[in-house]
């Protein structure tokens, strides 16, 4: 009989490290039968998907209220779909917000709940550990300081190391090809985000910054989820090239890159490129995060190192002008560039090798075997 498993994530990071997760396991168990919510990577490794994340990313607090109905909406069928389907595991990839609901309901329905990458608890809402230790049947994190941060809490959870680094092996085996419309200049990157709201609101600023550096070649990395229409109207007049589905084929190749604070900023730093990471959010989110968030950075390159490694650009401080100054130093100030790279080094020794994806897999049919 079948195994039946059932994912979700709800970002663009999470349907990556979903898809990677997927495919690990389909190689030791090949007749898996794979149902989910995701996106396009997800699809490729055979998952189902029922419901794509373009429909369920919403930036910050204030996007989220005014999406609330639609949001229940989803919650509510998803449910319908789980109970209907009857999947023996259910496999949630971060996205506490939703996750969370349905891990609760996955325990009232008896169905086994493997939580794969730890939502921030660490930075706020520290309480949701008792929900994630009733809820959950199995926890694996990504960071190295995850695991003794929750057995302080009296949970066990297994650190499985960082799924990026299988993610950037795999680009690694290939040989690298021209990007289409590379010109030959030293490239910046542009990573301005994976939901429309954060490209509006962040690449004008990131295009203004980097417009001077004429000895080198802009290049934005458009989202997976989001259509040519929403990049269109930002790059009218500017000389920048977009890619798309090329994100790690431009890492290998940016001498700097403008980042967009997220999973982007530590797929950059594990790629070694010089960054700067840039934040701005609505007044409202922004107020609320400060008064919530319970961390010194925002960065995960920052947060896992424990100091300040690359330079955070937040709210009022991002400015074209200050982001353009700092461009040019990642760019032009080799002692401060050397610096950088070096601590980007560390980082990665930090999160150890790839392998990330089967451990996590390996853990997931555990779970699965005693109900063969």
């Amino acid at each position: 009989m079948k195994r039946r498993v059932y994912l979700i994530a709800g970002e663009a990071s999470g349907d990556l490290h979903a898809a990677n997760l997927v495919k690990a396991l389909r190689r030791e168990h090949p007749d898996v039968d794979l149902r989910g919510w995701g996106g396009d990577r997800m699809a490729a490794a055979g998952v189902d998907v029922v419901k794509h994340i373009r429909d369920l990313a919403f930036m910050g607090f204030a996007e989220v209220l005014l999406n609330l109905r639609t949001i229940l909406g989803n919650i509510t069928a998803c449910k319908a779909d789980i109970a209907a389907w009857r999947p023996d595991v259910i496999v949630l990839v971060d996205y506490p917000g939703f996750n969370l609901r349905i891990a609760t309901y996955a325990r009232s329905l008896g169905i086994p709940v493997f939580y794969y990458i730890s939502p921030q608890v660490w930075a706020w809402k520290a309480g949701r550990v008792k929900r994630i230790r009733r809820d959950v049947t199995e926890l694996c994190v990504i960071l190295p300081f995850e695991e003794q941060w929750y057995a302080e809490r009296g949970m066990a959870v297994t650190f499985v190391g960082h799924p990026l680094l299988d993610a950037i092996a795999e680009e690694s085996d290939h040989a690298p090809t021209p990007l289409p419309g590379a010109d030959g200049r030293p490239m910046i990157a542009l990573l301005p985000g994976s939901r429309r709201q954060e490209v509006e609101r962040m690449l004008p600023v990131m295009l203004e910054a980097s417009a001077g550096f004429t000895d080198h070649q802009c290049v934005v990395a458009a989202a997976p989820a989001l259509d040519d229409a929403v990049y269109a109207p930002l790059l009218r007049g500017r000389s920048a090239l977009v890619v798309r589905d090329r994100t790690y084929g431009l890492l290998r190749q940016a001498r700097a890159a403008l980042v967009t604070s997220g999973t982007a900023t530590l797929e950059t730093a594990l790629f070694g490129v010089p960054e700067v990471v840039c934040y701005g959010g609505s007044a409202v989110n922004v107020w609320l995060a400060r008064r919530l968030v319970d961390v010194r950075f925002i960065s995960l390159v920052n947060l896992i190192m424990g100091r300040e490694v690359v330079r955070e650009m937040i709210q009022q401080d991002l400015t074209p002008r200050a982001l353009r100054a700092e461009l040019d130093r990642l760019l032009n100030d080799l002692p401060y560039r050397s610096a950088m790279e070096a601590d980007l080094a560390q980082l990665r020794e930090r999160l150890g090798g790839p392998g990330a994806s089967a451990k996590a897999a390996s853990r997931l049919w555990k779970i699965l075997e005693p109900r063969s």
